[in-house]
């Protein structure tokens, strides 16, 4: 078993040299489906730029490749049926392309699954709010008036309440409901036909109440605290206009989001710039600089995962015994220490008394870092750290960021602190907690406490340890596991709960500890891994798809050997269908990260080699 565990941890390694660009990182694709590709089609015809042989008929070409034989498109393999909302982005994007036509076959079958769903009024919001801006629904009779903007910290919503995703989401959003702005050119498609019902809106009744407990709230303080004269209302416009201009990352994308740089062109062109504009130009072009190619076509990117797979590939690479001082780890290191950040983000607006340290997710993330990819940053430094003069002060930089994070309940977010006010709860949005709120994980508080407890010097019983100890145990779920914000989604959780406790000292025969590994033992495939469907997601319970994935292999093995004093059964059958490579075709491009539940699912192309090299390389440490 020794030597086929060598072989595969030293094809990996060859891999990953072969890999890495010249700057050091490795740009391996961030994939989220098909709504990217289909909202940059729309973008262009909306703004008449011509892309056609470059990248209007690759993008068709992809999302026409994925439709299903029903005539609908999925989020992922096994989602049922398929997805209404991307199924409508699909159909609305090739007809708009002027490549595809309504009587054609497929987009006819495209046509009658939308129907008997429902029509497009039973889209999620996202979808929706596309619809609006070119013309195929009206805009709803009410809407956040601008003025939230202005409203102060101290009231009881505001606009820094909700995440920083969302706000970069909301600010363009706000422009654009304030002017009811739409736009169509000659090539617009007509939807018309897809409202099964002329009555029809954009809130369902029920929605209109719940949005209206919530509107009633913000209007009462605005005119509480302002009244309503015509100079605040251009003052809350002004600010909100500014709050995106200030994020604009070097690359021309608002925070290096897709979605919210998408909404940002359409609201500046709703204050009155040109198509033309240098901002939107930018813009676009920083759009285009996030494509990358997948087999034979091109797909625009959500944002670029440059910093993250660096990071992570750089830590295990030295896992696997490659030394620090290797050059494929110095370069990669180099590129990590560029891209920590210097500037402040809105992040200090709830932690105000630490400078910045962290880093972000994407190649051209500068004013948005994250906890999760800072332990990833540190992780691959840290061997660093004291043979190399540079590296020292960034470390310490790093380390007091990630520790100024932590949550007043323990646990430790995303990007802010504290962003977990529950009233924003009420709001009527699919799974609107993982949209609008970033409390406190599983996952990131596993992960975050791993690192403390393997690369710092910090005790096992300081306090902050203590509190993030007590929180994750608190989380554990009846069955044993632990859920997860940013991957699929138990067995992650779970893995990233158990190797965290582990590594600050709790007893591999505590309850908790027993209990997890229990579970993970419960659902071990007869394939020899471990594999879950994103449904475990959106059904809030564990499901486990037909056959094992690599990567959810590896974080299931990781968890057993950190708690195993011997090689057990699960842990050799795990070890062997990751040697002999036995993952079934259809998963190896199944999404194994998460954004929004029911939404918002990620393929790394990077996880299927990374997370197996770090767990072969733990076997092979621990037990040979």
């Amino acid at each position: 078993m020794i030597n086929k565990v060598d072989d595969a941890i030293n094809r990996l390694i060859a891999q990953f040299h072969q890999d890495q660009t010249a700057d050091g990182s490795w740009n391996y694709p961030f994939e989220m489906g098909i709504v990217t590709d289909c909202y940059t089609i729309i973008l262009l015809r909306m703004l008449e730029i011509e892309n056609e042989e470059k990248l209007i008929k690759g993008l068709v070409r992809r999302i026409r490749e994925r439709q299903q034989s029903n005539g609908a498109w999925k989020l992922y393999k096994d989602e049922k049926d398929g997805n209404l909302s991307v199924t409508v982005e699909a159909y609305f994007a090739l007809l708009y392309s002027g490549y595809k036509h309504e009587h054609e076959p497929k987009m006819q079958a495209a046509k009658e699954f939308i129907i008997g769903k429902g029509g497009i009024s039973r889209t999620q919001l996202s979808t929706k709010m596309m619809l609006v801006i070119t013309g195929q629904y009206k805009w709803p009779d009410f809407s956040i008036p601008i003025e939230f903007m202005l409203l102060p910290e101290t009231f009881p919503i505001n606009f820094f309440d909700f995440s920083v995703f969302a706000r970069s989401n909301i600010a363009p959003l706000l422009i654009l409901a304030n002017k009811k702005f739409t736009i169509q050119t000659k090539q617009t498609p007509n939807l018309s036909d897809l409202l099964i019902n002329e009555d029809d809106t954009f809130f369902t009744m029920e929605e209109r109440r719940e949005w209206r407990s919530i509107l009633d709230v913000i209007e009462q303080g605005i005119e509480t605290l302002f009244g309503l004269p015509e100079e605040l209302h251009q003052l809350a416009l002004t600010r909100t206009k500014d709050y995106m201009l200030q994020r604009i990352e070097p690359n021309g994308t608002l925070e290096s989001y897709y979605s919210a740089t998408f909404f940002m062109i359409f609201a500046l062109l709703a204050e009155g710039h040109g198509k033309r504009d240098s901002i939107i130009f930018h813009a676009v072009n920083g759009i285009k600089s996030m494509i990358c190619k997948i087999g034979n076509n091109p797909h625009v990117q959500y944002t670029t995962a440059n910093v993250w797979n660096t990071a992570l590939i750089s830590y295990a690479l030295q896992e696997a015994g490659v030394p620090f001082h290797s050059p494929v780890v110095e370069k990669a290191n180099q590129y990590i220490l560029s891209r920590q950040h210097h500037r402040f983000g809105d992040w200090a607006l709830h932690n105000p008394n630490i400078l910045p340290g962290g880093w972000g997710f994407s190649d051209v993330n500068t004013i948005n870092p994250d906890v999760d990819d800072s332990t990833a940053a540190l992780r691959a430094m840290a061997l660093s750290v004291g043979k190399t003069a540079n590296f020292l002060p960034s470390w310490n930089r790093g380390v007091q960021w990630v520790m100024s994070m932590q949550n007043d309940d323990g646990g430790w977010p995303a990007f802010e602190r504290n962003i977990d006010k529950q009233i924003l709860t009420l709001l009527p949005i699919d799974r609107v907690e993982d949209l609008v709120l970033d409390p406190s994980s599983p996952d990131l508080t596993g992960r975050t406490l791993e690192f403390f407890g393997n690369y710092t010097n910090i005790t096992k019983d300081h306090p902050m340890i203590k509190r993030g100890v007590d929180w994750l145990l608190d989380q554990q779920r009846e069955d044993g596991s632990w859920d997860a914000r940013w991957g699929i989604y138990y067995i992650y959780g779970t893995w990233a709960a158990v190797t965290g406790l582990r590594s600050v000292g709790i007893s591999p025969h505590h309850p908790a500890m027993q209990k997890a590994m229990g579970w993970l033992r419960k659902i071990q495939l007869a394939d020899g891994g471990w594999g879950e469907s994103c449904n475990s997601d959106k059904e809030n319970h564990y499901i486990s798809l037909p056959s094992s994935t690599r990567t959810h292999t590896a974080w299931a093995l990781d968890a057993l050997i950190a708690t195993a004093t011997e090689v057990t059964p699960e842990i050799k059958n795990g070890v062997e269908f990751l040697v002999q490579e036995k993952e079934a075709a259809w998963t190896r491009n199944y999404p194994k990260g998460r954004g929004m539940a029911g939404a918002f699912y990620i393929h790394y192309h990077s996880y299927d080699s990374i997370w197996p090299l770090v767990a072969l390389a733990h076997y092979k440490k621990k037990f040979h």
